[in-house]
């Protein structure tokens, strides 16, 4: 009788060492090379903060690719859902501890903080509860993510440097993707602790069953 093999329509758990979490792990990787081009002479080359661009944009769209990736070809793992996240994390972190260092604007400094407090409270919440179930991102947190890339990409263009009304218009546009992130990314932080609560009272309550 022949072994079972990964699969969408398989039993069997699929490994950890798949295409997905390649990605995901790549998109982490990636993570310095991003930060020092935007910040090569303190965010004031145009040419490097074009490439942080580039390079910002490719590493976001292995996002939207390891997750089709994954779940197209049964390829979810607690991995891939864990570190999935981190990665997109670690990517944005450093881009607005980057832009705030260029920005130098309280403003910028007050939403990166404050974004970044909830991020990484949401992660690290995330591996605590881990021991009662894993929590996927929620689609309110795939918009809020596709938002902020957006907004974080437009900021990594040196549109400041290039001072013309196409640049002024185009930065406009990045500070409504930011604002509208900022809310999303407020309330999407709510509703997971109040996700997690429930994940973690429903295992309590199956131990108890």
């Amino acid at each position: 009788m022949p072994e079972p093999t990964s699969g969408p329509d398989s039993t069997t758990p699929p490994s950890n060492l798949n295409i997905a979490n390649a990605l995901t792990v790549l998109r982490i990787a990636g993570v310095p090379l991003y930060g020092w081009l935007l910040l090569v002479d303190g965010g004031s080359d145009i040419e490097t903060r074009v490439w942080s661009f580039v390079a910002f944009s490719l590493l976001m769209i292995t996002d939207r690719i390891d997750g089709d990736l994954a779940r197209s070809r049964g390829l979810v793992t607690d991995f891939g859902k864990l570190a999935d996240p981190i990665a997109d994390k670690a990517l944005t972190g450093m881009a607005f501890i980057g832009l705030a260092i260029i920005f130098d604007h309280w403003l910028f400094w007050v939403v990166a903080i404050l974004t970044l407090i909830r991020e990484w409270g949401i992660t690290v919440m995330r591996l605590f509860i881990a021991k009662y179930g894993v929590m996927p991102a929620s689609q309110g947190g795939r918009i809020k993510t596709t938002v902020q890339a957006g907004a974080l990409a437009l900021y990594s263009l040196p549109l400041e440097l290039w001072d013309t009304t196409a640049s002024d218009v185009t930065t406009w546009v990045a500070h409504v993707f930011l604002a509208v992130a900022f809310v999303i990314t407020m309330v999407t932080g709510v509703q997971y602790v109040i996700d997690a609560r429930k994940l973690r009272a429903d295992w309590l309550a199956s131990q108890d069953a």
